[in-house]
């Protein structure tokens, strides 16, 4: 895909052309934080249904977006048949989002200038973009729907000539982000085993991957928490970051290896934490039967006060129309090689408990392009748990820990990937982010710098595996 067009035109806040019925008079309280939050309002709203099945649509009759201000709404655009998704840059002045035309056109890209409302297309394409987000140096990032389910690119905003946007999610099936976090890692969320859909009977799940597609890696490796399925992140300005868990909010938060309850009213969250000045959260909740509907609370307080409420409409994904903290940019790494090496320090540690001896060797698994798992080959791991191989970038690959018989001792159930000229390397086999690596030198590294090639590509020597 490359960016396209860059249609330009003035879009007052008039009345939007919708897809659907104008709902009837809404009844709205003054919000006290006094901040304008825009937010989706639409007749239906599926959260998940975009990581369930391949066509999956959240919006399904429609979607418009509102700007919500001391308890007043009126449309941020005009001309659309639905609009959704809102982000706003650093400086507060301009707003992101996902649009469509006409109700049979493809969503695509669109920024709006909130002072003089310019609008601009940014990037469309024979598919639906969604869920764009602002990236430091004018880049964005947003799902593009494919064969397999949404993918996350990263692309350039207004460049001077048209650049390919490049793929952050190799997996074989749907992803989506949802934050960009300060350190400039994106946060999205996928099925759990990593790799599956939700129509295969996995749980929503919250990754982290690099700006370049390098680094993915689950956000906690707890996974027997996610009974509920978590999935809305949003990093807070303590750092913490808040979602949602089946029918209520938990978080991460550094000191602790597992997620950590938050004591709120049982309701339905869905996902999308809007975190006010003074620490308030604007969220959006539903009871049984009922709208989602846009709430202040603050965290620890049983207590909920309506923001804005529609009888007619479910409104969703609030976002404040202020400043806030650019994030770091991140600097690739990668080489241009067409594989990846990928070293693990010691294969007996794990969270499902360290074994006690070393097993002899480690298979690599990789999926073919119609999703099949093809055995790449094994590769020999040293007396001190470490071993080094070389894989093809880019591909959804998985590990096996093999006994002397070449049984399966332990194994990856989802599927991860490797970007193509990244170095990688990890600790165990899923220690989680809370074990670090031992102050010394592999055993593998004091045998060869060379790591078996299981990447299936006859290449020459390059100065990677010297």
């Amino acid at each position: 895909m490359r960016i396209q067009t860059r249609a330009v035109v003035a879009a007052p806040l008039l009345l939007l052309l919708c897809a659907f019925a104008p709902p009837p008079a809404p009844t709205a309280a003054k919000p006290p934080c006094g901040l304008p939050v825009i937010a989706t309002a639409a007749p239906v709203y599926n959260p998940l249904a975009a990581l369930t099945n391949l066509d999956g649509e959240r919006f399904p009759q429609g979607a418009q977006l509102l700007l919500i201000d001391h308890g007043k709404a009126q449309p941020l655009v005009s001309g659309f048949a639905a609009t959704a998704d809102a982000q706003v840059y650093y400086d507060g002045m301009r707003v992101l989002f996902a649009g469509k035309k006409q109700p049979s056109d493809h969503w695509s890209i669109w920024e709006v200038t909130l002072a003089d409302h310019i609008l601009t297309q940014v990037a469309s394409a024979p598919t639906d973009l969604v869920r764009p987000f602002y990236m430091p140096g004018r880049r964005m990032i947003y799902a593009r729907r494919a064969a397999h389910g949404f993918t996350i690119e990263l692309a350039a905003i207004f460049p001077d000539e048209p650049v390919p946007a490049v793929e952050l999610t190799h997996i074989q099936a749907p992803a989506l982000p949802v934050a960009v976090m300060r350190d400039g890692r994106v946060l999205f969320e996928a099925g759990f085993p990593l790799g599956t859909s939700l129509s295969q009977g996995a749980k929503p799940e919250l990754f982290l991957v690099y700006a370049d597609g390098s680094g993915v890696e689950s956000y906690r490796c707890d996974h027997e928490s996610i009974a509920n399925g978590r999935w809305g992140g949003q990093e807070l300005a303590s750092g913490d970051t808040v979602f949602t868990h089946g029918t209520t909010l938990a978080r991460f938060t550094s000191p602790k290896a597992v997620e950590q309850p938050i004591h709120a009213p049982a309701a339905e969250y869905a996902g999308q934490i809007a975190e006010t000045q003074d620490g308030a959260w604007i969220t959006s909740t539903r009871k049984p039967g009922g709208r989602f509907t846009l709430v202040l609370m603050h965290p620890g307080s049983p207590l909920q006060q309506p923001l804005f409420v529609d009888p007619a409409r479910d409104h969703v994904e609030p976002v404040l129309a202020c400043t806030h903290p650019t994030p770091k940019r991140h600097p690739s790494g990668l080489h241009d090689w067409p594989t990846a090496n990928l070293m693990a320090l010691d294969v007996r540690q794990s969270r499902q408990g360290d074994l006690a001896t070393v097993p002899p060797t480690v298979q690599l698994e990789q999926q073919d392009d119609n999703g099949n798992p093809v055995v790449m080959g094994t590769a020999p791991i040293e007396s001190d748990g470490s071993f080094f191989v070389k894989v093809r970038g880019d591909r959804p690959i998985r590990f096996t820990l093999l006994d002397p018989a070449g049984k399966p001792i332990r194994a990856q159930h989802g599927w991860f990937w490797i970007r193509a000229g990244e170095q990688r390397i990890c600790v165990g086999c899923h220690t989680g982010p809370e074990r670090a690596s031992e102050n010394h030198v592999p055993l593998v590294l004091l045998h060869t710098t060379t790591p078996v090639d299981l990447s299936g590509l006859a290449t020459k020597p390059t100065a990677e595996a010297k």
